[in-house]
């Protein structure tokens, strides 16, 4: 059913009350072939919606909304030591690493608590914490919105970055992502060593290393770090982290010693965006209903009743400030609509 003048307030983590001329749900591939072949679909731009966790709506939609509500968790392919698992694109990321916990299945168990829906975990190449989920990944279904087929796709296929793959360059637009095989381990190997993670562990007085006890530190953090979007409008981090040449790099050390940075391969830097917007000023900036977040300056905020082109000229305030200030310039890691 195409539903018409429907708020996207709901679907979207930033809590904007765009308004959508068209909007639909898919629990299937039939439903979405079925929604995708009709005569508005047909005469309409269309927007594929996950958890509306990593976009801005800049204004309202003229066009048809597609919420991916493709369902589905199963194990199929098992070893001793790992198992292969499908999940629905419209599956929750967060419930579902919990279900891997459940199972006893490590390798996601970094990646807890990001918003958003599976399907956009490979647009994205989601990460946290020193794993990406490129590390895990296996293969996916999508629909091929021009042809109405089903294409599956190898990591290969996928081109993945950092926090970038094929369907956000070259294929921006072409595929909905129906279902994704990840590789899970039931022999764990932990990642600790990035971010405060052990520093969390031994505050929760951890003395046997397991996978919910990393995934627990990884939520403690992050709830102490990021606002709930249920509470205050947020897409998680805004910006992505900068990757520079390393003389660049060198030179911004000089000035600052205390900058953070992280080798990026052969003459490359990573730089910490939240740390360079935060020194340009940023930091708990609020005017009316929008700013940046009291605590994590990657994170940009609707207090309430903001709109989307406010919160987009607010990023362009940030961006051109750190390219002044740094030499830097900050991409955004939020897809804009407009």
């Amino acid at each position: 059913m195409i539903e018409q003048d429907i708020s996207l307030k709901p679907y979207n983590t930033f809590g904007l009350n765009s308004v959508a001329r068209y909007f639909s749900k898919a629990n299937s591939i039939e439903s979405v072939r079925e929604i995708l072949q009709s005569s508005i679909a047909q005469q309409s731009r269309l927007l594929v919606l996950g958890g509306g966790s990593n976009l801005l709506l800049t204004q309202d939609y003229d066009g048809l909304v597609l919420k991916n509500d493709i369902p589905g968790k199963k194990i199929i392919e098992q070893t001793e030591k790992s198992v292969v698992v499908e999940v629905g694109g419209g599956e929750n990321w967060h419930e579902f690493v919990l279900w891997t916990l459940e199972n006893g299945l490590g390798g996601l168990e970094n990646l807890s608590l990001i918003p958003g829906n599976v399907g956009a975990s490979p647009m994205q190449n989601i990460g946290a914490y020193g794993v990406e989920i490129k590390d895990r990944f296996v293969e996916l279904n999508a629909y091929h919105i021009p042809s109405g087929e089903v294409h599956t796709f190898s990591k290969d296929d996928c081109e993945f970055g950092y926090r970038e793959s094929v369907f956000k360059r070259k294929l921006k637009g072409e595929y909905m992502i129906c279902s994704v095989k990840y590789a899970l381990s039931l022999d764990h190997e932990f990642n600790i060593s990035y971010g405060a993670i052990e520093q969390e562990l031994e505050a929760m007085n951890v003395s046997e290393l397991s996978i919910q006890a990393v995934s627990n530190a990884v939520i403690n953090i992050r709830r102490s770090k990021l606002p709930d979007p249920k509470e205050i409008g947020n897409s998680g981090s805004f910006f992505k982290n900068p990757v520079v040449p390393t003389s660049l790099a060198n030179k911004l050390k000089d000035r600052h010693p205390n900058m953070p940075s992280y080798p990026a391969g052969e003459n490359r830097t990573k730089l910490a965006a939240g740390w360079l917007i935060e020194q340009a000023g940023w930091k708990g900036y609020r005017k009316g209903d929008y700013g940046v977040h009291a605590k994590q300056a990657l994170v940009l905020v609707n207090y309430g009743d903001a709109t989307g082109q406010q919160i987009y000229n607010l990023s362009q305030e940030i961006l051109d400030s750190v390219k002044e200030k740094f030499d830097v310039e900050l991409e955004r890691e939020v897809n804009i609509i407009r």
